[in-house]
C-alpha cells in the first residue's frame, strides 16, 4: 500500500520541503532572522532541512583527526571549542530560565565525545560517520526550539529514523522504499524539522550522504513524500553563470533544465549538489534557489521547462592536483591498466575533475585533499613512474566559444585540457590566474 502525505488544514494544498544552510542559521542573528523569515511567508513549508551551524562540520573534522591521535589536550581544547560556540548561541537566543536546550545540546556533545571513545580505533570511514552528523543534531536541536519559542509549531526528527541507507559509510546509497515509508508515516500537520547529510542502516548505524549533502537529503524527503516544490535557501538569490565573488560580470540564470543544472553541478558549481537533482527530475518536482537575505528577490528555478537558450557559464576549481601517470616499463596505459588506476581512485574515496590520456600516459586532475590524495599518490609511485603538479586552478566552461577560450585563457600556459562539444576544461598554474575574471561578451 502506497501511503500520501496529506497538507494540514489551513495549506493551499501544496507540499514544500525547505532547506537552509550553515550560512543562514551561522549565530544566534541569524536564527532570529530564520525565524523571522518564516513568519513572514505567506505558508509555510512541511519539512525544514538545516545543515550544520557556520563552520562546525569542519570543525569536527579536526576533531576527528584529533580523537584518533595522541595529543589529548588538543582534544579536549577542540571539544571544549564546539561546546562554547553552541552553548553561547543558546544563551543568546533563550532566557536564563528556559534552560532545557542547553541541557540537550550539553548531553549531545556528551554522547558525541563517547562516540569518539567508542569508534577511534575502527575504520576512519565508520568512525567518521558516527561523529560528524552531531553537527547537524545541535543545529536542528537549538532551530527546533527556537521556531516552538516564537510560535511556528514545529517537531524536530532524526533523519537517522528518517533516511535509511546501505552502510557505505561517507557515500550511503539510499533505500527507497524503507525511507518512502517512514516519511510518510509523518503525515501529522505539523512543520517537520530534521537534518541534512545524515541517515542511517536497517540496523541503526549511522550514514553520511556525501559532503555537502544536505540539498540531497532535501531532495531525498521531497521525492518520497511527492512534494509540489524545493526551495534551497543560500546567501546569494539564485544560479549564476559564474561565481560573483570571482567573475565582475557574472548574472543570474533565471530558468534552468534538470539537465543543464546537473551538468553545471557535476562541473563543481557549488549552489547545488551533483545527487540532488536526479530524484526530483523523476517526479517533475521543481527547484527553486532563493535568498535569505533577500527573500523577495526573484529565485532561479530548475525544473522541465528550463530555458533552451545555452548561456556560456564558466566554473573556477581551485586548490587543484595534476597527476601524469605512465607505467615504467613504457608499455600502452591501454583500458587494463586505466581500469587498475580507477579502481584505486574509487578505494580512496576521489574524484577526477578532468582527465586526459594518450597511448603512454594517463593524466587525472584531483582536489588536494591530503588525507585521501596523499596514500593514493603513495601506491601509485610504487607500480608507476608519477610526475605531479600542485597549486592549480582548473576553469570549466560549458557552452564555450573558441573566442570565449582564447580570451579567458590568454596569457596562461594550458597543463591540461578536454573538450566535447558542450564542455572545455582547462588547468592553469594559480599564480597565474587572475583574482577577479571577466566574460567576454
Amino acid at each position: 500500500m502506497v501511503l500520501v502525505l496529506h497538507p494540514p488544514p489551513g495549506r493551499d494544498g501544496m507540499t514544500t520541503v525547505f532547506k537552509f544552510g550553515g550560512a543562514s542559521i551561522k549565530d544566534a542573528d541569524a536564527i532570529r532572522h530564520l525565524g523571522d523569515l518564516l513568519r513572514q511567508l505567506g505558508t509555510r513549508p512541511d519539512v525544514v532541512v538545516v545543515s550544520a551551524m557556520g563552520k562546525t562540520t569542519n570543525a569536527l573534522e579536526a576533531l576527528l583527526a584529533a580523537a584518533r591521535g595522541s595529543d589529548e589536550d588538543d582534544y579536549r581544547q577542540q571539544l571544549a571549542a564546539l561546546r562554547s560556540d553552541h552553548l553561547a548561541t543558546v544563551e543568546a537566543l533563550f532566557s536564563s530560565h528556559n534552560n532545557a536546550v542547553g541541557e540537550r545540546v550539553e548531553a549531545l556533545l556528551n554522547d558525541l565525545d563517547a562516540c569518539h571513545r567508542q569508534y577511534r580505533d575502527d575504520e576512519r570511514a565508520r568512525h567518521y560517520d558516527q561523529t560528524i552528523g552531531y553537527g547537524e543534531l545541535l543545529s536542528t536541536t537549538i532551530v527546533s526550539a527556537w521556531f516552538n519559542e516564537i510560535g511556528l509549531v514545529c517537531d524536530w526528527h532524526d533523519a537517522c529514523r528518517l533516511i535509511i541507507t546501505d552502510a557505505n559509510h561517507q557515500a550511503a546509497n539510499v533505500d527507497w522504499a524503507e525511507t518512502s515509508q517512514r516519511l510518510q508515516a509523518l503525515a501529522s500537520g505539523r512543520m517537520v524539522i530534521t537534518q541534512g547529510f545524515i541517515g542511517a542502516s536497517t540496523d541503526g548505524v549511522s550514514t553520511t550522504l556525501g559532503r555537502e549533502g544536505s540539498d540531497f537529503s532535501a531532495a531525498i524527503i521531497a521525492h518520497c513524500l511527492d512534494a509540489d516544490e524545493v526551495v534551497i535557501w543560500k546567501d546569494v538569490p539564485g544560479l549564476f553563470n559564474a561565481d560573483p565573488r570571482r567573475f565582475d560580470n557574472a548574472r543570474q540564470l533565471m530558468k534552468l533544465s534538470y539537465d543543464e543544472a546537473i551538468e553545471l553541478a557535476w562541473l563543481g558549481a557549488k549552489v547545488i549538489h551533483p545527487k540532488t537533482l536526479a530524484p526530483l527530475r523523476k517526479r517533475h518536482i521543481p527547484l527553486k534557489v532563493r535568498s535569505f537575505e533577500t527573500p523577495d528577490a526573484p529565485p532561479s528555478v530548475i525544473s522541465q521547462h528550463g530555458d533552451d537558450d545555452p548561456t556560456p557559464a564558466c566554473i573556477l576549481a581551485e586548490e587543484q592536483v595534476l597527476l601524469k601517470i605512465q607505467p615504467r616499463d613504457f608499455s600502452f596505459m591501454d583500458e587494463v591498466r586505466q581500469h587498475e588506476v580507477f579502481g584505486r581512485l574509487v578505494d580512496a574515496g576521489l574524484h577526477a575533475n578532468l582527465i586526459d590520456g594518450g597511448a603512454m600516459r594517463l593524466s587525472l586532475c584531483l582536489d588536494a585533499h591530503p588525507a585521501r590524495l596523499e596514500p593514493f599518490v603513495e601506491q601509485l609511485t610504487a607500480d608507476y613512474v608519477l610526475t605531479r603538479h600542485d597549486d592549480l586552478t582548473l576553469l570549466s566552461v560549458r557552452h564555450p566559444t573558441q573566442a570565449l577560450l582564447a580570451s579567458l585563457s590568454a596569457d596562461r600556459e594550458i597543463l591540461a585540457e578536454r573538450r566535447n562539444t558542450q564542455t572545455a576544461q582547462r588547468l592553469f598554474r594559480t599564480e597565474e590566474c587572475p583574482e577577479t575574471w571577466h566574460i567576454p561578451e
